[in-house]
């Protein structure tokens, strides 16, 4: 058994092993670069103060060590999936028989803006993080991305804690042409708008395009900008197109309602890295969250022999918390909004649990 990656539904993969076992019999690697997983819900509050640097983070090599599987630190350059084996970006080939994968999808905020020195992608997600603190204070900043995540650093960049001393960072968003948060209810674009106003963050409605050096929103300069941070979605990676797998067209795994690949039944993928084909669904971390348990369930019917049955039915609609940065939070569920402190108390204590439910079991809380 092979996991690929050490994303969220592989941590519930993980954590299903140290409690339940391996099935009989098995063997499982992971493989992944990094030996922790870092939050990225939390990493807004980190930018405004409100957590510690390494606050969201999961113990993945603790966790791999106390379910009896053996780590390998590197990365998946391509898989075979015909041949059940996979090749690491060393060279190594590691031999599997079912294997899943939760890589997360690649950055492409240079693909799609141009490159420039002062870009920083939010994914990986800990470069991102390691890319911020080296940074000096910042005066002027620029986030693409009119997403939950674009706007949630719009606010935590507003609110920089290691800007407090000095005067605050400017702030300039660039939602692009689908305009401020997409796909959310009018209700939420309010009270977003309305908090963004509040912090003086101006918003353009223009595709971000980085031209002759300069960041522009349409045929408006943004300079100066000392750094760059898009938050612009995921792409898939290169290898999974290439791999054999049956991908959809922008190159995602296709998977049906069991995580299972629709070509090759012996594999398995969630988070960003997999597209569901009897559904759309967002690449959003509450996805992988929630499939996880169901991704473990399969496996372990899978590594036993049997047929995996289990299903993910996302729910009609998610509560997502959006961190504005000042000490308060927007909520969303649906048609429905909400603002205030109480609302950052929520979130804050979400997010915590989550991380302390793995720090247990990793046995260090």
């Amino acid at each position: 058994m092979l996991l690929i990656g050490g994303g969220h539904a592989h941590v519930a993969v993980l954590a299903d092993w140290i409690r339940r076992g391996l099935p009989h019999g098995a063997r499982a690697v992971l493989l992944t670069p990094q030996p922790i997983l870092r939050y990225s819900g939390m990493v807004p509050g980190w930018i405004a103060g409100q957590h510690a640097r390494d606050d969201g983070l999961v113990d993945l090599a603790t966790l791999a060590q106390r379910a009896r599987v053996e780590l390998v630190l590197d990365r998946c350059a391509g898989i075979d999936p015909d041949a059940r084996r996979v090749t690491t970006a060393s060279g190594d080939v590691i031999a599997f028989d079912v294997a899943s994968i939760d890589t997360g999808g690649e950055g492409r905020a240079a693909a799609l803006l141009g490159d420039d020195p002062r870009l920083i992608d939010v994914r990986p997600i800990g470069g991102f993080v390691d890319r911020l603190a080296a940074l000096p204070a910042l005066t002027r900043v620029v986030v693409a991305g009119g997403g939950a995540g674009g706007v949630e650093l719009a606010f935590a960049l507003n609110n920089q804690a290691g800007n407090r001393a000095g005067a605050p960072a400017e702030v300039v968003l660039v939602a692009g042409e689908d305009g401020l948060l997409p796909g959310f209810a009018t209700a939420v674009k309010r009270r977003v708008a309305r908090a963004l106003e509040r912090q003086g963050i101006a918003v353009h409605h223009a595709n971000a395009l980085i031209v002759g050096g300069a960041i522009m929103a349409g045929n408006e300069s943004l300079e100066p900008a000392e750094a760059i941070i898009a938050a612009l979605g995921s792409a898939a990676p290169a290898w999974a197109r290439a791999s054999g797998l049956a991908v959809d067209a922008a190159g995602f795994i296709e998977v049906d309602a069991r995580q299972q690949s629709t070509s090759h039944p012996h594999i398995f993928a969630a988070g960003d890295v997999a597209a569901r084909t009897d559904r759309s669904l967002a690449h959003s971390g509450v996805h992988a969250v929630f499939a996880g348990p169901v991704l473990a369930a399969n496996l372990r019917s899978a590594l036993a022999g049997e047929a995996p049955h289990k299903t993910y039915h996302p729910r009609w609609n998610n509560l997502y918390l959006m961190n504005t940065g000042d000490g308060g939070a927007i909520a969303s569920y649906g048609p429905l909004a909400a603002e205030g402190r109480w609302v950052l108390r929520l979130k804050h204590w979400i997010d915590k649990r989550w991380i302390a439910k793995y720090a247990v079991l990793a046995g260090v809380a």
